[in-house]
């Protein structure tokens, strides 16, 4: 007697969200590239998605791409957002920029907040989330009284530039605590800009020892957390990373889900 075939459902397996990277533009040589640093597609793959790296797209195509997407991480980047975004002149022209990346992650932070798709940004997406909502950055921040030189190592390797530098503090009542369930924690550091004027309806979830944001989200929406540090460097070695990666990909495995259900009986 043959056995019974399997029910089909036995055999779906469940799909992992698709996680958008979005890329710089960088020339190599004479040539311009897309480029994303890979340290970005393993802590998409730590959080459980399907990294997919994007390059710059029309922004008439920024829905159509947030149709598919069932997370954004926004990466860290040598570049810098430019300063016309929030309303300032270049204070420093040997800093390199990214027009081309500015073009469409701006207008597509809003876009996938709105539609409560989880979004993780990171360093310079952590500004461009800022700014992409209406606040501004500081362009330098040693520069400004009070604050600390939060800019790190220019050589030696990743393990010196990445290293400790600094302690944050959880702001209670967050995004942030939620996850971590702990108040203090040390970060790496190497930014030379940050938060100034905090955009609308964002709260701040976490500040170094001198007061300069590292943290925010905007609440009422689904998963979103945008820090300033980089959780991404050897995350699967650090407890505090690995619990945002992890809270991420739940996120966006519950997005997926979500939008993937059959429609109701009628």
């Amino acid at each position: 007697m043959k056995a019974p075939l399997p029910n089909r459902s036995t055999l779906t397996t469940k799909r992992k969200p698709l996680v958008l990277i979005p890329a710089c533009s960088r020339m190599l040589g004479y040539h311009p590239f897309f480029v994303a640093g890979q340290k970005y597609v393993d802590a998409a793959r730590l959080a459980g998605g399907i990294a997919l790296v994007v390059p710059t797209v029309p922004v008439d195509e920024i829905d159509a791409l947030l149709d598919m997407a069932d997370g954004i991480l926004l990466t860290g980047s040598p570049s810098n957002v430019h300063p016309s975004h929030f309303g300032e002149a270049v204070h420093d022209e040997s800093l390199p920029l990214d027009p081309v990346r500015d073009g469409w992650t701006l207008p597509l932070i809003p876009r996938a907040l709105s539609r409560g798709i989880p979004l993780f940004a990171i360093c310079r997406g952590f500004q461009e989330a800022n700014v992409a909502l209406g606040g501004s950055l500081h362009q330098a921040v040693q520069e400004v009284p009070g604050q600390n030189d939060h800019r790190g190592a220019t050589d030696g390797p990743g393990e010196i530039q990445y290293d400790f530098a600094h302690e944050v503090e959880v702001i209670p009542g967050g995004t942030l605590e939620a996850i971590l369930e702990e108040r203090v924690f040390r970060v790496n550091s190497v930014h030379g800009q940050g938060v100034n004027r905090l955009a609308p309806g964002l709260r701040v979830e976490a500040r170094a020892p001198d007061g300069l944001i590292e943290a925010f989200s905007l609440p009422g929406n689904t998963f979103n957390l945008c820090v300033q540090w980089h959780p991404e460097w050897q995350a699967a070695n650090n407890p505090i990373s690995t619990k945002l990666f992890k809270a991420f990909g739940a996120a966006c495995q519950a997005y997926h889900d979500r939008r993937r259900q059959p429609a109701p009986d009628r």
